[in-house]
């Protein structure tokens, strides 16, 4: 494997590992020197050099006794002798608990032995002191003197030889124990040496490969950046490892090849923007003719739609006046209308006052008969009663008289009034025929009302209609104007364009592309404006055959609100377009 393949992280850290495996080495065999040197220390201090002072203290111990011994013999009083005696058997207690210190201490046979040669001389001197010490207390001191000499200092001689043997064995062991420590000291400070030697060669080697292979895609990223930032886009990009500094590579390559393809089509695009640039200038120039001539058609417009305008307002006027003789006419012949109901209806009233006349004149006739049948009867009676009776068929006969007088004129009267009622019925029914007919002269005057009001709210939906073309009219000279203007703004950013395209292409020309891209951009850049230039001027062939159908606001048939909002439709339906075609159509 190789080791550019290996992550950057995975490689510092196995770095790092190395390093601290190689101090964890370097550290355990040094805290392993120095519990060496310490267990050394701790024998010389703890073992040996006790030892060697408890040694020296018996025999500062042994020496003190006998030199208590030796004053207690040269006391003057016994009073004195036995302090120095209590002093030897103080110093004698002394050596006897250093003793038994040091036989704990004791763990070698060596150390034993030597210990049992100085307890052998013990031995040998205590049985000596002690009975010097019985001498002293009975005041033999000549005695004692004696045996000081002769017994007591040789023994003490060989005791206190044993004891410089002893401390002359432990002083051995112990500069022994003190070389072994310096030893291993120094072993252990030449091992640490050669592995800090090691260890830092090895970090040096793991540095400088990890370095190296880090660096190394890092200089070739930078050398690579700093192309591309001169604007050499040619350079060649191979990412042969796997690690970050290889998908940093493949980065810049990918990064290399999106900008390659953007600064291709940037120059695609300039080139494209200059051409569209000069089209449009030209477009521009033939947009402001045509607006010119519109401005003049449609002030033609104005001044005939203005003509229609007075005359449609005078037929509206004049409707308005029909519509209120119409209306007056119509109020009259509600009017006699009226009147000839009222008429019907008194004639009406007239037959039957005729006919309740006849009723009553028929009862009067009846009232005449049944008046001439009692004067009848009168008479008649009157007859019978001779000359008695001649007064009363005198009145009988004059009642008959005015009887047949009553009847006579009842009946002159119901032929009068017969006739009369005939005449009334004739009258009623030619009443009620001039009632019909006023009926429906009133209902075609109102006809006739309602047809020249329609006339007059047409005329003045006409009229508002059209003033609504005038304002539509005016709205389009508006927008015809704000066109012109659009037109002079659309020329100045042509040129702007057409200005910033070239800075464009001066600035995209700072990048070097391989010829191949190159010939393709322009290849691509001149095909475009070739391909679509010819389709332009035939939509401005046609342009005299799409202007007539703008008089189509004019139509009768559409209502004037309708027309109205179609003609204002029209009139933004004209903005200023958005693309070629839409120049075209304009």
């Amino acid at each position: 494997m190789n080791i550019k393949d290996i992550r950057i992280s995975v490689r510092l850290a196995v770095c790092f590992a190395v390093l601290i495996g190689v101090m964890c080495v370097i550290t355990g065999i040094a805290l392993k020197s120095l519990n060496r040197v310490e267990k050394s220390t701790a024998e010389i201090v703890e073992d040996r050099y006790q030892k060697i002072a408890l040694a020296s203290d018996i025999s500062d111990n042994v020496n003190g006794a006998v030199r208590s011994l030796r004053d207690a013999l040269l006391g003057r009083t016994p009073e004195e002798s036995a302090k120095y005696t209590e002093q030897g058997q103080a110093f004698s207690a002394k050596t006897g608990k250093a003793l038994a210190q040091i036989e704990k201490l004791l763990t070698s046979p060596r150390d034993k032995d030597m210990l049992k040669m100085v307890m052998d001389a013990r031995n040998a001197y205590t049985p000596s002191r002690d009975k010097l010490r019985e001498l002293i207390k009975q005041n033999k001191k000549e005695e004692g003197t004696e045996l000081l000499f002769k017994e007591v200092v040789p023994v003490q001689d060989k005791y206190l030889k044993a004891l410089d043997d002893f401390v002359a064995y432990q002083k051995t062991m112990m500069d022994e124990s003190v070389g072994q420590g310096k030893q291993t000291a120094s072993s252990a400070t030449s091992l640490m040496l050669l592995l800090s030697g090691v260890a830092i060669l090895i970090c040096v080697a793991a540095a400088w490969l990890v370095t190296r292979s880090i660096t190394g895609p890092l200089n070739q990223a930078v050398s690579i950046a700093g192309a591309v930032a001169q604007g050499d886009l040619t350079v060649r990009i191979e990412a042969t490892t796997k690690d970050e500094t290889g998908t940093l590579l493949a980065s810049l390559k990918s990064m290399n090849e999106n900008l390659h393809r953007i600064v291709t089509q940037v120059r695609q695009g300039t080139d494209a923007i200059t051409t569209a640039s000069k089209e449009i200038a030209s477009g521009n120039l033939d947009l402001s003719s045509r607006t010119e001539e519109q401005a003049g058609s449609l002030e033609e417009t104005a001044s005939a739609m203005e003509e229609l305008t007075s005359t449609v307002k005078q037929n509206a006027d004049n409707a308005r006046q029909a519509n209120t003789l119409a209306a007056t006419a119509s109020e009259v012949a509600v009017q006699g209308g009226s009147v000839v109901g009222q008429v019907v209806q008194t004639m009406g009233e007239i037959n039957d006052a005729s006919r309740k006349i006849v009723d009553i004149i028929s009862v009067i006739d009846g009232i005449a008969f049944q008046t001439n049948i009692l004067a009848l009867n009168a008479a008649v009676e009157a007859a019978r009663a001779g000359e008695q009776g001649r007064g009363f068929a005198v009145v009988a006969s004059e009642v008959r008289t005015l009887a047949q007088r009553s009847a006579s004129a009842a009946k002159e009267i119901k032929a009068l009034i017969d006739d009369s009622v005939t005449r009334v019925d004739n009258g009623s029914r030619l009443v009620e025929q001039a009632g019909s007919t006023m009926s429906e002269v009133v209902a075609s005057v109102k006809r006739v009302t309602d047809v020249v009001g329609e006339i007059s709210a047409a005329s003045s939906e006409q009229s508002a209609g059209i003033e609504q073309i005038n304002r539509a009219i005016a709205q389009m000279d508006e927008v015809t104007q704000q066109n012109a203007a659009l037109v002079e703004e659309a020329a100045a950013a042509a040129q702007s364009l057409q200005e910033q395209s070239h800075r464009l292409s001066e600035t995209v020309s700072i990048f070097r592309l391989d010829s191949q891209h190159a010939a393709m951009g322009a290849a691509t850049a001149y095909a475009k404006p070739v391909a679509s230039k010819p389709a332009a001027p035939k939509p401005a062939a046609q342009k005299p055959a799409a202007v007539p159908p703008a008089p189509a606001v004019a139509v009768p048939a559409l209502p004037a609100k309708t027309a109205a909002n179609a003609a204002i439709a029209k009139a933004s339906s004209k903005a200023p377009p958005a693309g070629d075609g839409d120049w075209e159509q304009f």
